[in-house]
């Protein structure tokens, strides 16, 4: 993470943005800028494509923002000079925020991504968010690369039986008679407050897992599932992708005719794990005018610290595509499907 950072701003890679600005072309004119952030040789690599009607699109790249920036601005201000304008100086112009990372709001976003910790030379503004401060995973054979890999979906050709869950929108669940608020307003309070709610943290069940930031009352919506809304066929291909790529996939159906894929978008709500003594529960909850959202709620009244789990429901298999069930309870089926 050194090269990726300076103290102004992270630099993620595969972060894409789009700015409107002067050409270097034609006065009182402006054109598209495309910016993007690779990767070279384990170092930060920064593309500026500029994009203007009549001309063929110029690439311009550089090992810092800044290095590439230049090559826009100087142009420009010798433009505005040569028709005398009012003077552009390039030193003033910061390159971080000409590529839209200083923005309050991707800000926010990229702080709280994985392994900004690790960025020691950075300001932080809005401060290292507890939702990534992972702890130390422990392996017991001493080494990571001799433990044994779970699946988090099945390998089976049958679409019903790839994914985390079946879940249907029962209108006489607990949940529907528990609340006081509709669910319309309790599902605007939980997306500005789901962070609160959660964190996450290394599992004693699997890999990572979602943990309760605070005491969450019976029958609380805690967070949404949320990612790329798919259908069948399409998530049929995907799978096939990410088994080639020894990719964990993170699939939920909705219906029997879409599924939310969360495996490269999607939020924290994909970390929650199986237990066959779960204390939440997924429920699809509709919503007048807006498409059916897959909500996590709790079961019972669960207390801080404590990780979050519910039934993945997997299909019953056979011998041939058994999934060991890892969450220990009193109750543990020993397998998940």
């Amino acid at each position: 993470m050194e090269a990726f950072h300076s103290p102004l701003a992270i630099f993620p890679r595969g972060f894409e943005t789009t700015r409107l600005y002067w050409s270097t072309r034609y006065t009182n004119k402006r054109c598209y800028y495309h910016c993007q952030i690779g990767e070279v040789n384990v170092k930060p690599e920064f593309t500026v494509r500029v994009v203007e009607q009549g001309h063929d699109d110029l690439v311009l790249v550089g090992g810092t923002p800044k290095a590439v920036w230049e090559k826009v601005l100087e142009p420009i201000s010798r433009l505005r000079k040569d028709a005398n304008m009012l003077r552009l100086f390039p030193d003033y112009v910061r390159s971080e925020d000409m590529f839209g990372l200083t923005v309050s709001a991707v800000r926010r976003i990229i702080e709280s991504l994985p392994g900004a910790d690790s960025c020691h030379n950075y300001t932080f503004r809005f401060g290292r968010h507890l939702l990534m401060e992972l702890p130390l995973a422990i392996n017991p054979s001493g080494c990571a690369r001799c433990e044994p890999r779970v699946p988090f979906t099945l390998n089976t050709t049958s679409t019903s039986k790839s994914f985390q869950s079946t879940v249907t929108g029962d209108l006489n669940a607990p949940y529907g008679k528990q609340f006081v608020h509709s669910k319309s307003s309790q599902y605007r309070r939980l997306r500005s407050e789901w962070k609160n709610n959660v964190y996450l943290a290394r599992s004693d069940i699997q890999g990572l897992g979602l943990y309760a930031a605070r005491d969450i009352e019976k029958h609380t919506m805690v967070i949404e599932y949320i990612g790329t809304i798919i259908r069948n066929e399409v998530a049929d291909r995907r799978e096939k992708v990410y088994k080639a790529q020894n990719r964990g996939m993170y699939m939920f159906r909705v219906d029997s005719g879409h599924v939310i894929d969360a495996t490269l978008t999607g939020g924290p709500a994909r970390y929650i794990n199986h237990s066959c003594l779960p204390n939440c529960v997924a429920e699809v909850v509709n919503f007048d005018k807006e498409r059916s959202k897959i909500i996590i709620i709790s079961s019972h009244k669960i207390q801080k610290g404590e990780e979050l789990t519910y039934d993945y429901k997997f299909d019953s298999d056979q011998d041939r595509h058994k999934i060991p069930c890892l969450c220990r309870a009193q109750n543990c089926r020993k397998w998940m499907n």
